[in-house]
């Protein structure tokens, strides 16, 4: 049996339209299902429990976006129950990342008759995240985008993405870069001017930003990303690139492998995970190799 959790405003509504073609569907099919709607934030995490003890769900499939998928995955994360992915929000990271997809049609069709995999996932001051964790100008980002008006609308004319970038735009003007501690695997760094530590499991964040182009998501490591040392006008500059991947050739860029990463900030820096605030610094992540079963 297959349970469902929808979250009925993600994408300014499109998931849930999306799930009344797939409810058509699947009935036609003569599949097996159940379904039950997110009524309030982290809410997904408590149903994905529900469902698979109330109604023997053999698996969640999340229609929502990387925000929908991040809670179920935390009530999913250490059991045996797969994980499906109909693709409804506005940045559908994770989705991009393990070539789920994008289509409701297809991402199902996949889904029906597709077989597991076992992926890694991350955890972080507390909770499990898909794609990348990460503190600095990208955690304001990520905060900015969830608050605004702009992204519902955007949403409504299928345009989510770009509200990522008007985020981005607002918090330059703002933002100033930060003297860090972190240690990856055991080893002290200390920077200064740094912009932003992003700690990957999959390549996309921020709506189809390659921040890590290297990272995979079962090699039972992250690809780390810090940018530093670069004024706004470079950092500007710089952006556009991101979206390709090859920003990491400049010399303001480090990437390194890593299990675990502890970060430490003079002043409290906000942490995100798959896009949804998750805490701030200090932040201790890890990565928790295969512990997600995904179809």
């Amino acid at each position: 049996m297959y349970g469902f959790i929808v979250n009925k405003t993600s994408g300014n509504g499109k998931a849930l339209r999306i799930w009344k073609k797939i409810e058509k569907i699947i009935q036609e099919k003569k599949v097996s299902f159940s379904v039950r709607f997110t009524q309030k934030p982290k809410h997904a995490t408590s149903l994905v429990q529900e469902l698979i003890q109330k109604e023997k769900a053999a698996v969640i499939i999340a229609v929502g976006g990387d925000g929908t998928i991040h809670e179920v995955v935390n009530g999913l994360a250490g059991t045996t129950t797969p994980l499906g992915i109909i693709p409804a929000g506005s940045g559908n990271d994770f989705s991009r990342g393990l070539g789920i997809p994008l289509k409701y049609d297809k991402a199902l069709e996949r889904i029906l008759k597709g077989k597991p995999k076992t992926i890694d996932i991350g955890y972080a001051n507390s909770r499990y995240f898909c794609t990348v964790a990460g503190i600095g100008f990208d955690g304001e980002v990520a905060r900015t985008t969830n608050d605004s008006f702009y992204k519902k609308f955007l949403n409504f004319f299928r345009m989510g993405q770009i509200s990522y970038v008007i985020s981005a735009i607002i918090v330059l003007f703002r933002y100033k870069p930060q003297e860090i501690s972190f240690m990856i695997d055991k080893k002290l760094h200390k920077l200064s001017n740094v912009w932003l530590i992003a700690v990957a499991n999959l390549p996309y964040y921020g709506g189809g930003l390659v921040i890590c182009p290297k990272a995979e998501s079962n090699d039972g490591l992250f690809e780390i990303c810090i940018v530093q040392g670069l004024t706004k006008w470079e950092f500007i500059r710089m952006f556009p690139r991101v979206y390709k991947g090859n920003h990491t050739s400049s010399p303001s860029i480090t990437i390194v492998k890593g299990k675990e990463v502890e970060i430490y900030a003079p002043t409290p820096l906000l942490l995100h995970g798959d896009g949804e605030m998750i805490g701030h610094t200090p932040a201790r992540i890890r990565i928790e190799p295969t512990a997600l079963n995904v179809i």
